[in-house]
């Protein structure tokens, strides 16, 4: 296993788990790959070149290295690269050598991980680019979402990272998001806030939709203001009603044609959730040979 650690999350449970997923541990006929075993012969060895056919912001490789080590625990691997690299199409990222029967089988599984933690890594470093460049603003912060496939949230927010973002919460525990919904129940923003404070939560956030639930939200103390679904102008209103005295966040109706003039409007943050829920996996091969 390779030295790549998140908290929170448990690589050597979670390569197991994809493996066992692939070969179909505890289903009749399965726990075995059969087109390895019945092809290739059991001592045979094999070296290849991972290879990646689009320009890409590298995320992964960590995890690809544990696949193939997870089978075979005496495989030579070289990463020629590092995750956050940006590289152009045709770049080496790895090279392995090792039991043949071994890395096809992990193959599939390792290919799978880097090509969409790769494919979230590029997206966002795509909107930080757009949001920075020109017409937008060097000091915004971008940040990911809870929008994450169940099971994978601490790589995707992981990857996320590689392409230049923040995360945003990791999950319902580590700080308090005032939405609608919450208002609805609690009657309306100031009162949802204040319910909040008087629990202790050391972290609120407040989304807002309308200029006039500024004030109150931030009368009844909270920590952040999240924008949500204004235009840019409306945006610069809203910065400047705040007046510094919490962060400001835009979100909703972002994407690469809309970031920059929203960026520009002085807000402190942009989240945007199709950096995981919607980032295209990138086209990523692995090319073996016999030894």
């Amino acid at each position: 296993m390779t030295d790549f650690v998140l908290p929170g999350f448990d690589l050597a449970a979670f390569v197991r788990a994809t493996l066992a997923e692939d070969l179909g541990e505890g289903l009749s006929g399965g726990g075995r790959d059969v087109t390895s075993e019945s092809v290739i012969p059991a001592e045979a060895r094999f070296s290849g070149v991972m290879d990646s056919r689009d320009a890409i912001t590298v995320a992964g490789l960590p995890l690809a290295e544990a696949f193939f080590r997870h089978l075979d625990p005496d495989c030579a691997i070289d990463s020629l690269v590092h995750d956050g690299d940006k590289v152009p199409a045709g770049t080496d990222l790895m090279r392995i050598e090792g039991r043949a029967r071994a890395l096809l089988t992990a193959e599939r599984s390792a290919l799978n991980i880097v090509q969409h933690l790769s494919g979230i890594a590029t997206l966002t470093q795509a909107y930080v680019t757009a949001m920075r460049g020109p017409g937008g603003n060097p000091a915004c912060t971008l940040l990911d979402t809870r929008k994450t496939i169940p099971g994978l949230r601490f790589l995707e927010k992981y990857a996320t990272r590689q392409g230049g973002a923040q995360n945003h919460r990791m999950g319902l525990w580590d700080a308090a998001m005032i939405k609608d919904n919450h208002v609805a129940v609690a009657g309306s923003v100031g009162e949802a806030v204040r319910r909040a404070r008087e629990a202790g939560v050391e972290k609120i956030i407040c989304e807002v939709d309308s200029l006039d639930q500024i004030e109150p939200a931030l009368a009844a103390g909270a920590h952040h203001l999240l924008l949500d679904n204004m235009d840019p102008a409306t945006l610069a209103q809203a910065v400047e009603l705040v007046a510094g005295r919490v962060p400001t966040e835009a979100s909703g109706g972002v994407n690469l044609d809309t970031i920059a003039a929203k960026a520009a409007s002085g807000v402190d943050y942009i989240s945007v959730g199709r950096l995981t829920q919607s980032a295209p996996a990138v086209d990523i091969g692995l090319d073996f040979k016999p030894l």
